[in-house]
């Protein structure tokens, strides 16, 4: 389906556009439900601002001259998430045990409020009680040090700030591991590992600028409307200056089909939408090599055309015999494959990819766009690889108003890895920590996600401790993991608010409440400020003004630092007070381990739009094998990794527009339709009719991996929703059950999440 507005009237699907004022009514329905007090207005007025406080949510950039409302609808209601009134302390925990807590609903979890107290679990009673944080220290301390630092995991979500992260990392490393797994191992890692292949560098090529210079954006499986609505601002200006916008993605959703502007009050009172893509064609589940294999194709006889009629080149040559490895194979490649094929695998028609490469061909500077759509599939890395090979043929890398922009999830995702969160030593550099701190870290390789999870399943990982998040709900094969999870020894969680993974528990079990980013930091030397670093590698400082959900809190940093120096012997270059005391401090380490990247940390993090931290790539420098950038050959041109059989549907798992990850805020998932439930299963009417089931029909879904182990997801009521054939639709991470452990990135090790084998059982 190439017309963005044409909607099959009988699917579940949502009328109106992006934002409007729908938005401002979920905003408005989060903000009853949390209880938050007005002063909660105040701190959305400095969200995403030069000197305020950095949304908790999605990693997208922060202008240099913001909007007077600088958030999205996603971003209020994680702020109001936080700022609730509702608090969750020990006399609540006095009253429920962990058991009856377990047959909770996510959303039931965490709408109990703030977490007050340090809790430690009593397995006699079944339940947490409170405890000190000197006695949480040394407890935790004790169990660290009888254990061989090797069988010890410290998780990261995504959320922690780089000066949070870089101690975290320096006091696994003074410990004695690498093993520092993070959130971007279930989404982005694809991209860390992918991307660095071909153009040597692990994050994106874009800036800000060059969203206001480019003649035409390439989306592949990113959701702008509910991931990153902040997004839409920069692509609404776009368009109107005559930028064209292609979608390839098997949902349509509405955030790159229409969007109504909540902060232009003319477009509010007139229902007046922006028309946002000028093609919106629905590729199967893993169908994006095969359709980006057909534009390059079609972008090759264009080439051939050209030549022949005015003699010189459409494809940028200097570019190509410059900067390129590999394209002369890449070409008999593109000549080898047949449109029958391309037509099989992307499941859409020659003519609609013609048209996306003509509007590819006709524009001077294109920015390719992708988000977990591409980077969650057993093949991704090469669906990264292969984009590269398409903005690569007209030299869209590297220049002004063009380049590969991957679009990260949680705030500061991409920061943590760019101050030591990575289980590779090679990532790390290890000469300057031996300078600044007198010890040899430790050079084996660490365990990202998957590694971990099989360490827990087989009984080589002994402890885990959780800098935020909710690993146990987000990670796959979900009933073998929490049957191995109760087995460690050790296990800790720092947090805002209760969530499942707190109530899964090894033997030790601790439950730390931080502090939240919105949240006046006060330490020693006074008020802190932290800093994180978006998707486009700008880095911002931010600082909370709202006074704390509770006196007994602690910030993640003293946490971190608290556990540390507990744990660890004493050693006079590490001084765990006095970064506690001055976040400041912990800058200055940084920009002395990463000089290239921090010149001036503490001068320069309030700059606005951030400071950028630099990217060679940015500057056609390609730090590969070759030097140059890789032009690659993918395998085939499905990603999926298993084959079509009748009967087996590829599940892709979504999230609604009331979801942050693993964060259920309600149960609207307004802009597709879907109201009051999350326990359905998505499934065209053809497809329904195929299999001969009927709306409103309760099913089960079982995982078709054919590697003898039985999973299974029941309860799901058919909805017919508009996908391509051979695919359905289920929510995150309630489908996660259906995910075998082993089938994810072959690269990367990213779970496989949007393209699962499954078969449906009536």
């Amino acid at each position: 389906m190439s017309d963005p507005e044409r909607q099959d009237e009988g699917t579940v699907h949502y009328d109106g556009p992006a934002g409007g004022w729908g938005s401002l009514k979920g905003i408005a329905h989060i903000y009853g439900k949390e209880w938050a007090t007005p002063a909660v207005l105040q701190t959305l007025a400095r969200q995403n601002k030069p000197g305020g406080f950095m949304c908790v949510s999605c990693a997208w950039t922060k202008p240099a001259h913001p909007h007077a409302f600088e958030f999205c609808e996603n971003g209020a209601k994680a702020t109001l998430w936080e700022l609730t009134s509702r608090r969750c302390g020990p006399d609540f925990f006095a009253e429920h045990s962990v058991t009856e807590l377990q047959g909770w609903s996510d959303h039931d979890l965490e709408q109990t409020g703030r977490l007050t107290h340090p809790m430690r679990y009593d397995p006699a009673t079944d339940k947490y009680i409170e405890t000190s944080w000197d006695e949480a220290f040394v407890g935790i301390a004790a169990e660290l040090k009888a254990l061989d630092p090797k069988s010890v995991i410290f998780y990261a979500s995504g959320r922690a700030s780089l000066e949070t992260s870089y101690l975290y990392a320096l006091f696994a490393r003074l410990y004695g591991h690498n093993n520092l797994p993070d959130s971007s191992n279930m989404c982005h890692e694809t991209t860390s590992v992918g991307l660095k292949k071909v153009t040597g560098s692990p994050v994106g090529t874009c800036v800000l600028d060059d969203f206001e210079k480019c003649d035409a954006i390439f989306f592949f499986g990113q959701n702008t409307g509910q991931n990153s609505p902040r997004f839409l601002h920069p692509v609404q200006d776009a368009v109107r200056r005559g930028c064209r916008i292609v979608t390839f993605n098997p949902v349509r959703e509405k955030g790159l089909i229409a969007f109504t502007n909540p902060q232009e009050p003319t477009a509010m009172l007139t229902g007046k939408e922006t028309s946002i893509s000028e093609l919106y064609l629905q590729v199967r589940p893993s169908g994006d090599i095969a359709a980006m294999m057909g534009l390059c194709k079609h972008v090759m006889a264009r080439e051939r055309q050209h030549m022949a009629a005015e003699h010189r080149h459409l494809l940028d040559m200097d570019f190509i015999e410059q900067h390129c490895h590999g394209f002369d194979d890449f070409v008999a490649r593109i000549d080898a494959t047949d449109w029958d094929e391309i037509e099989r695998e992307s499941g859409i028609a020659r003519a609609d990819l013609e048209k996306a490469a003509d509007i590819y061909c006709e524009a001077k500077k294109v920015i390719g766009i992708y988000g977990m759509g591409v980077t969650q599939h057993v093949h991704g890395s090469q669906t990264i690889g292969m984009f590269v090979n398409l903005l690569a043929m007209r030299g869209n890398l590297g220049r002004e108003g063009a380049g590969i922009s991957p679009v990260r999830g949680h705030s500061n995702v991409q920061g943590q890895r760019t101050v030591g969160i990575s289980e590779k030593p090679e990532l790390v550099p290890y000469d300057k920590l031996r300078e600044l701190f007198g010890f040899d870290p430790p050079e084996e390789k660490g365990m990202a996600t998957v590694e971990a999870c099989k360490g827990m399943i087989d009984g080589s990982v002994h402890a885990f401790i959780g800098l935020g998040g909710n690993f146990v709900r987000a990670i796959p094969e979900r009933g073998k993991m929490e049957e191995a999870w109760r087995e460690m020894r050790l296990t800790v969680q720092i947090a805002t608010k209760l969530n499942r993974s707190h109530l899964i528990n090894g033997k030790s079990a601790w439950l730390l409440p931080c502090l939240g980013r919105s949240e006046e930091d006060v330490q020693e030397s006074g008020a802190q400020t932290v800093t994180m670093e978006d998707s486009l590698s700008m880095i911002h400082g931010s600082r909370g003004h709202r006074k704390p959900a509770s006196a007994q809190l602690k910030s993640e940093l003293a946490i971190v630092a608290g556990i540390g120096k507990a744990t660890l012997p004493p050693n006079p270059k590490v001084k765990w007070d006095e970064w506690t005391g001055d976040y400041a401090r912990v800058r200055d380490l940084i920009e002395a381990t990463y000089p290239d990247k921090f010149e001036k940390f503490n001068e320069r993090m309030f700059t606005p739009g951030g400071f950028y931290k630099g990217n060679p790539a940015r500057e056609r420098i390609w730090k590969t094998e070759s030097g140059k950038l890789e032009i690659t050959l993918p395998d085939g041109l499905n990603a999926c990794g298993f084959a079509d059989k009748p009967g087996r549907y590829r599940l892709i798992t979504l999230r609604s527009n009331d979801q942050f990850n693993t964060t259920i805020y309600g149960f609207s998932d307004r802009m597709r339709g879907i109201e009051g439930r999350r326990d359905v299963l998505l499934i065209s009417p053809d497809e329904m009719a195929k299999t001969g089931i009927a709306e409103g029909q309760v099913v089960a879904l079982e995982t078709d991996a054919e590697d003898g182990v039985h999973r299974e997801v029941a309860g799901l009521t058919v909805t017919p929703f508009d996908l391509p054939p051979g695919c359905v639709g289920a929510y995150y991470p309630e489908a996660n059950p259906l995910v075998p452990l082993d089938h994810h990135d072959c690269l990367s090790k990213t779970p496989a999440y949007k393209s699962v084998p499954v078969r449906i059982r009536p």
